[in-house]
């Protein structure tokens, strides 16, 4: 696992929370949770590639 993508996804963990906080202190909280929503499919799709190599790499050891 690279240390680039768990940055990349402590970075957008950190902009999601601070918009989400601007959000609901400005009474906005339907945005509030659509962008927590999005954050997380933004970081889902960042796992996708890593998940992929995983499940390639357990066919790889148990030979399936």
């Amino acid at each position: 696992m690279n240390i680039s993508l768990i940055l990349k996804i402590a970075g957008v963990g950190l902009t999601v929370a601070v918009a989400c906080q601007i959000l609901q202190r400005s009474g906005r909280e339907e945005q509030a949770t659509f962008v927590t929503v999005a954050g997380v499919i933004i970081v889902m799709l960042m796992l996708v590639g890593e998940i992929s190599k995983l499940f390639s790499t357990l066919r790889s050891v148990f030979g399936l």
